[in-house]
């Protein structure tokens, strides 16, 4: 790494997702962004003016910068293993949006080729070292759950091919890529955000049973004739420390990012895995229930009827010290997408290991490539 103040890094890629990277870049002040490129000149040309940033010109000409510390990659999973390869062999440490790869050989060979050049290959999603997951593992560390048996995972996004998708845009102007995220499929774009998660939580993944399909073919106007991937998978995990888990992930349910864990002496529920400081509630087992809670049962007990709202369980927990201010993306993405870069160059320049790197990063990434595509019985 060079020396100076700050670690260098460059955008390859200047897509939707661009544009949350660089809100939350503030927040990261050892970092500094010496330029961005995309092969979309115009876009290129739109996000640079937009953020007053440098135009490197070419892929080659990042890469022979001996400003840049790591390469980000931010396009578009097809070419997540091109990018990442040619940055590694340029000397460049990586981080990468989610996949590594589409394929688990592609990415265990990213992950050799790193180890062999003493490189750091590191993989989004940063939403799990966000202020929550510290806030529900102190919670688990003390004991208040027991032994952690049963977990459930939700990455539902609700019905968005209903929605005005075709008008949305980032800050920078870039239109979200709606056609594209169908034919990718709701798995590869979004189980990374809760897998993160358990593995952060409960190690490693030994075995799997999933599956995947297609529920709503038809995604409106510019869908028309294309080969859309799975918009529902579901997956049932056992982990090596003895957790068994269910994650599953939707475009059609209602949104619900909500993480359940059920220990042998109560349960926490943590509201929204994409919230930077989700409420985070524990509910002891035996434990008299909320007001609200015992209110709202015997209400529907003497109206025969479910309300049409949820109520999490127990109550929310005090977050240990108030926030820091810092700057988040817009509901719902509500995650300090830097701060896993931001971890990856801290543990560069100790000496060490980040968490979501190197083996880690290729375990969640055949963990998801599995879900999508359905399958069973298989071992990680």
């Amino acid at each position: 790494m060079s020396d100076k103040a700050k670690t260098g890094i460059a955008f390859i890629g200047t897509g939707f997702v661009a544009d949350y990277y660089m809100t939350t870049l503030a927040n990261h002040p050892g970092l500094g962004l010496a330029g961005v490129w995309d092969r979309d000149g115009a876009r290129l040309k739109q996000f640079c003016s937009y953020w007053n940033i440098r135009d490197y010109g070419s892929e080659d000409a990042l890469l022979a910068d001996a400003g840049v510390d790591i390469v980000v990659n931010l396009t578009v999973p097809e070419s997540h293993y091109a990018v990442n390869r040619a940055a590694l062999i340029a000397g460049k440490h990586v981080y990468c949006e989610k996949p590594l790869a589409m394929q688990v050989e592609q990415a265990r060979e990213l992950v050799d080729l790193a180890r062999e050049r003493g490189l750091v290959l590191a993989a989004a999603p940063a939403n799990a070292l966000s202020d929550a997951q510290a806030h529900c593992a102190a919670i688990l560390s003390s004991g208040a759950i027991g032994t952690p048996r049963l977990a459930y995972a939700e990455m539902e996004d609700g019905p968005v091919f209903l929605d005005n998708w075709q008008q949305w845009r980032s800050r920078s102007g870039a239109k979200w890529p709606g056609v594209h995220e169908f034919e990718i499929g709701c798995t590869l774009e979004h189980a990374g955000y809760g897998m993160s998660w358990l593995v952060s939580l409960f190690g490693p993944v030994k075995h799997l049973d999933a599956f995947s399909a297609l529920t709503f073919p038809n995604k409106g106007p510019g869908t028309e004739g294309l080969t859309l991937a799975p918009d529902l998978s579901v997956g049932c995990l056992t982990f090596a420390s003895g957790l068994t888990a269910r994650i599953t992930c939707g475009l059609a349910a209602p949104r619900d990012r909500s993480l359940t864990i059920i220990g042998d002496k109560g349960t926490i529920v943590v509201r929204d895995l994409w919230d930077n400081r989700s409420p985070v509630h524990l509910e002891l087992a035996g434990q008299k229930r909320p007001l609200l809670h015992r209110v709202v049962d015997r209400l529907e007990r003497q109206m025969r009827r479910k309300f049409p709202f949820r109520l999490m369980a127990g109550k929310a927990i005090a977050y240990p010290m108030a926030p820091r201010k810092i700057q988040l993306p817009a509901y719902p993405s509500q995650i300090d997408f830097v701060r896993g870069i931001a971890a990856q160059a801290d543990a560069i320049r100790a000496g060490q290991t980040p968490i979501f790197s190197g083996e880690t990063a290729l375990h969640l990434t055949d963990i998801v490539l599995a879900l999508n595509s359905g399958k069973r019985n298989y071992s990680l």
